[in-house]
C-alpha cells in the first residue's frame, strides 16, 4: 500500500514488472521531488534488493528509465531500480534555471552550505537518508541490501555516497563519473556556488579525496568511453581517481571502452555488466 505522502503520476508494465513515476514533498530539499521506481516481477511475491541510479546533468527521473534498457536486466536478476530527479526544482532561487550546469538539473548530489542554495539543494541527504526510508516504507524491498550507481554527475554522486557510507551501499559502479571534481571545471563551478570559497570544505564531496581517506569496502566498477569529449577536456579525470585508488589499496576495475562517447548509447551498451556487478553482491 502506497502512503498518502506519495503521489503516483504514471505507471507502466515493463519487462514483466511495474514502472512508476512518483513525487512527494521532501523535507531534505524543502520542495517537491520526483523519482521513478521499477519493481521487477519478483517483487510481486517477495522483497527484493534495491539498486539506486543517479543521473547526470540536465536529466530527470525519466531519462534512465527511457534510454538505458535497464529494466530487462533488473527483471532478470530481481533488483528494484530507484531513480531520483537530479535536483530540486521551482524553488524560487534567483538564477536557478539560468545555467544548464548549475541549479535545476544540477544538484550534484551534495548538501549545499552556501546561501541561497542551502535552503533547498541537499540532494546528498535526500539520496542517502530520506529516499531510502521512503522506499522501505512503501515498496517490497530488502533495505539492508542496497547498491548505487550513476552516470557522469550521477557517477560522481554514486562514488561519494558509497565512499561516505560503505556500510549502507554494498555495491557501487559508475559510467563516466566526474571523479575528481575539485580539479574539474564543472566541480569547481558547482562547489564554489554550493559550498563557498573554502576549498578544504570541498574535500568531503570529492571521490578522489574520499578514497584516499577511507577506501570503500568492496570493488568499484567504472566504465569510460575513449571518445568521450568530457574525458578529453578534463572534466572526468578517471586517471586521477585510479591513481588515488592504487595508493589507497582500493579495488578498482576501470575499463576504457574504445570508441564510446558520453551518451546513453554508451550507458546502454554496458548496462548488463553493471547490473551483474551489483547482483553478484546484492543477490549472492
Amino acid at each position: 500500500m502506497i502512503s498518502q505522502s506519495l503521489k503516483l503520476h504514471q505507471q507502466y508494465k515493463s519487462c514483466g514488472g511495474k514502472l512508476g513515476y512518483y513525487s512527494h514533498q521532501s523535507s531534505a530539499c524543502n520542495s517537491e521531488i520526483k523519482f521513478a521506481v521499477y519493481q521487477p516481477p519478483q517483487a510481486e511475491y517477495q522483497p527484493v534488493p534495491i539498486l539506486y541510479f543517479l543521473s547526470g546533468l540536465t536529466c530527470t527521473e525519466e531519462n534512465f528509465m527511457i534510454k538505458s534498457g535497464a529494466q530487462q536486466f533488473a527483471a532478470k536478476y530481481g533488483l528494484m531500480l530507484v531513480v531520483p530527479d537530479t535536483s530540486p526544482r521551482h524553488t524560487g532561487i534567483p538564477g536557478e534555471d539560468d545555467n544548464w550546469d548549475l541549479g535545476s538539473g544540477a544538484g550534484f548530489y551534495i548538501d549545499a552550505t552556501a546561501a541561497p542554495w542551502n535552503a533547498h539543494y541537499r540532494m546528498y541527504s535526500y539520496v542517502v537518508d530520506e529516499l531510502p526510508k521512503l522506499i522501505a516504507e512503501n515498496f517490497p524491498v530488502m533495505p539492508e541490501k542496497q547498491g548505487i550507481f550513476g552516470h557522469s554527475m550521477g557517477g560522481h554522486g554514486a562514488l561519494i555516497c558509497a565512499l561516505k557510507n560503505s556500510d549502507r551501499y554494498l555495491s557501487v559502479s559508475a559510467f563516466a563519473p566526474i571523479c575528481a571534481p575539485m580539479h574539474s571545471p564543472w566541480g569547481q563551478k558547482i562547489f564554489t556556488h554550493y559550498l563557498g570559497e573554502n576549498r578544504e570544505e570541498w574535500r568531503a564531496w570529492d571521490g578522489t579525496e574520499l578514497v584516499m581517506k577511507a577506501p570503500y569496502n568492496g570493488s568499484i566498477l567504472i566504465d569510460c568511453g575513449t571518445t568521450d569529449s568530457y574525458l578529453t577536456d578534463g572534466q572526468l579525470l578517471p586517471e586521477v581517481f585510479a591513481e588515488a585508488c592504487a595508493k589507497a589499496g582500493q579495488a578498482l576495475n576501470l575499463r576504457m571502452q574504445e570508441g564510446y562517447d558520453h551518451s546513453y548509447y554508451f550507458v546502454a551498451s554496458f548496462m548488463e555488466d553493471h547490473i551483474q556487478h551489483h547482483a553478484a553482491v546484492l543477490c549472492g
